[in-house]
């Protein structure tokens, strides 16, 4: 390790001492259950959002038997209105994997943390570096952003060859002691100073030795991802609502966008609409009143949903209604009334549409 290399951890501790985030709940206690949790709540998503989700759920979940014991609704419901519900999924799907083959818990060992579900290198360098103090190193997206920036590297950092390149200065520049703070340190760093946009350089410990900001590059780095604009999608849902004013919803596929949460029946137009209200609903199908659209950004594509509201119709005697029913296309339906809604996971913009008069 190069003087630099050294000096460049110091620095960042020494500024996360005085700046850094000292009193997040998965610190205290932060055990490997609490981190692992974090660090997948984390991904993509931001500090104050997660935390009042993360309290929720390790109040409901306190550690690995406890989510692999819960159904998959359950974790569902804990997680909705996080987004990326495939992050709950691969949870679950852990953390059962850790009670049938690790005794409970998780491994401490970096290829059996990443042979689990939705635990990548860095996922899991940060575990092992939090948890129990390993000398491991992280990359994501804020580490990506700061080392970028720091040693002047041109490319997108998605691409293989830049994050070979960005892999190999992050190893460099893990300290020998204090792995945990450093870890948080440079999620911290990124998070709160060295920003995508608007970055306070002059309050920065790395300032003298950032390539960016000798070059005058700060603003440059790290190089966009290659854009092009987002396609756009249209679908029906379907708001059906019986005499008690519940609400038909439909269990998701397995695979796919929101998969396996409780959202409303869905069809590609207004003819497959009323096909589908035809052959499940009891009612007059040109009854059904168009209320205003919602739009939904993913990440690859933008989703326009055109909700139908029908009332006071109950589901034909061949559609049956319990906990597992299935509709003419497998995917299974159930009543639904307000009370039950935190109990399911339902995506957020579909339970925003039902919490509408």
């Amino acid at each position: 390790m190069t003087a630099m290399q050294d000096d460049f951890a110091s620095r960042l501790l020494g500024w996360f001492d005085r700046h850094g985030r000292h009193d997040l709940p998965w610190q205290h206690p932060r055990t490997p259950y609490r981190v692992w949790l974090s660090e997948i709540m984390l991904q993509q998503t931001q500090v104050r959002v997660v935390v009042p989700y993360f309290e929720r759920f390790i109040a409901a979940l306190p550690e690995v038997p406890a989510l692999a014991a819960a159904s998959l609704d359950q974790v569902l419901a804990l997680w909705s209105g996080l987004g990326y519900y495939a992050r709950a999924r691969n949870l679950h799907a852990a953390a059962r994997r850790c009670v049938e083959h690790h005794g409970g818990d998780l491994p401490r060992d970096l290829a059996a943390l990443v042979a689990l579900p939705g635990i990548g290198r860095s996922t899991a360098g940060a575990i092992l570096a939090q948890a129990w103090g390993d000398r491991h190193p992280i990359l994501d997206g804020n580490v990506k952003r700061v080392l970028a920036r720091y040693h002047g590297i041109d490319g997108w950092p998605g691409s293989p060859s830049v994050e070979k390149r960005l892999w190999l200065h992050s190893v460099a520049h893990v300290p020998g002691a204090r792995l945990a703070d450093y870890t948080q340190a440079q999620m911290d760093f990124g998070a709160t100073l060295c920003t995508r946009f608007d970055p306070a350089c002059s309050l920065c410990p790395l300032q003298s030795d950032c390539v960016a900001l000798r070059t005058g590059r700060v603003a440059e780095l790290p190089t966009p991802r290659p854009g092009k604009p987002l396609p756009e999608r249209s679908a029906v849902v379907l708001v059906a609502r019986d005499a008690q004013a519940r609400v038909l919803l439909q269990r998701r596929p397995a695979t796919g966008v929101w998969a396996a949460l409780w959202s409303l029946p869905e069809a590609p137009d207004m003819d497959s609409a009323r096909a589908w209200f035809d052959s499940h609903v009891i009612g007059d199908d040109e009854a059904g009143e168009s209320i205003p659209a919602i739009t939904h950004a993913f990440t690859h594509y933008r989703l326009q949903l055109q909700p139908l509201r029908w009332d006071n119709v109950a589901m034909r005697p061949r559609v049956a209604d319990n906990d597992g029913p299935e509709s003419s296309t497998g995917q299974a339906l159930r009543w639904v009334d307000r009370a039950q809604f935190d109990s399911l996971g339902i995506p957020a913009p579909i339970r925003k549409l039902l919490q509408e008069p």
